[in-house]
């Protein structure tokens, strides 16, 4: 399977786009190896500013601390590409920019990094919803290191779209 395309990720981040307008909801995004490419397919809409506050590009660990407030403590007993880290991410975007929805990416996209037990291609993409617990979902992908943004980013806005759809 191919990963994703530039022109996919706009249609996805437009409809995640109708679905916040919808609801009047704002979104936030936490970024590591995704490097801004989920606020880059929300911005690509037009009118996007009525719906996306704005996202940190957490690169380092010190940058998950530092603008998200992850604990240092977390990042040492989980690791930074982990289920906790990307639900302490997602909750921390919302926080921060003071929106109904926060999403997160946290992986190892290649084509170093990786371990026998996160090898590369291991995502964790998260959404959390004000009053709502986070939602996580593992991810391994097998493209090259475009691709594998990509993809996580492609995995990051359905997991988001999905759960803003499921509020009534």
């Amino acid at each position: 399977m191919n990963p994703p395309s530039e022109a996919e990720l706009a249609r996805l981040g437009a409809r995640l786009g109708d679905a916040l307008r919808a609801r009047d909801w704002r979104l936030a995004t936490a970024e590591s190896s995704t490097g801004g490419l989920i606020g880059h397919a929300i911005t690509m809409t037009p009118g996007a500013s009525d719906y996306y506050a704005g996202g940190v590009i957490c690169y380092s660990n010190l940058a998950k601390e530092v603008a998200l407030g992850v604990p240092h403590a977390l990042i040492e007993a989980h690791g930074a590409v982990s289920e906790e880290v990307a639900a302490a991410l997602a909750a921390g975007a919302a926080h921060r920019f003071e929106t109904e929805v926060g999403i997160s990416v946290t992986g190892i996209a290649g084509p170093e990094g990786g371990t026998e037990r996160k090898p590369v291609g291991t995502h964790y993409v998260g959404v959390v919803r004000r009053g709502h617990p986070a939602r996580i979902e593992h991810h391994i992908f097998s493209h090259d290191r475009d691709g594998n943004q990509a993809a996580a980013a492609m995995a990051a806005l359905a997991l988001a779209l999905d759960e803003v759809s499921a509020a009534a």
